[in-house]
């Protein structure tokens, strides 16, 4: 399958799913144009993808072509959450004056390179 065919499919599988399950008293019916890919890939006969809506209900899905198989699979999340850690990095100089490697390694994971014999 090319990568518009499956895009096009996952726009109609998400606004299929999302008008099956949305509350039948809220009303809401979505079209195409109220889907979006938010990532695609491609990787010889497969296809993944990351899918969204315009509606504001925390739900997105990750749909997963098979190309050996021909079968497409559906996940669909709700988003719980969604914040920020902060970490600080720092550049570390491991390794002799001539083979210097640079590594840039968070602040809250460092190990101590001499107890491990570098």
């Amino acid at each position: 399958m090319g990568s518009k065919e499956f895009e096009k499919l996952c726009l109609e599988i998400v606004r299929d799913y999302a008008n099956e399950h949305f509350d039948k008293t809220d009303s809401v019916h979505i079209t195409e144009d109220d889907v979006f890919i938010v990532w695609s890939c491609k990787t010889l006969q497969n296809n993944k993808a990351l899918v969204s809506t315009t509606v504001s209900d925390g739900m997105y899905y990750e749909i997963t072509h098979n190309g050996d198989k021909n079968e497409t699979y559906v996940d669909a999340y709700k988003k719980w959450e969604n914040f920020a850690i902060k970490l600080s990095l720092k550049i570390l100089t491991v390794g002799q004056p001539h083979c210097t490697v640079l590594l840039k390694v968070s602040v809250k994971y460092i190990l101590r390179f001499n107890d491990m014999g570098i």
